[in-house]
């Protein structure tokens, strides 16, 4: 499945970490939003874990939506940007 997954992390030392996170899963497309293209069940649930360990429950937050193909060809971008990578986005 395809997931955009943003976050807002006022701590540097847990932002920075939180990053090093997702560039093993997807793509950073703006600062704090990163596409992960292609994450089964179990992967999804481990970058969840590995997030949720970073984090500090109150005063952080880390948003999680998940995209169909369906969804992502309606996808919209204005300004600069390009489409997302869906090269290794298995089936729907």
């Amino acid at each position: 499945m395809f997931y955009l997954v943003c976050f807002d992390i006022s701590d540097d030392k847990a932002r920075y970490r939180a990053v090093k996170v997702l560039k093993g899963y997807g793509y950073r497309v703006q600062k704090s939003v990163f596409e992960c293209p292609d994450l089964t069940e179990k992967r999804f649930l481990k970058l969840k874990d590995r997030l949720e360990r970073l984090i500090d429950q109150v005063t952080d937050s880390v948003r999680y939506y998940r995209q169909c193909r369906g969804c992502l060809a309606e996808l919209e971008i204005s300004g600069v940007g390009e489409a997302p990578r869906t090269e290794d986005f298995g089936a729907v």
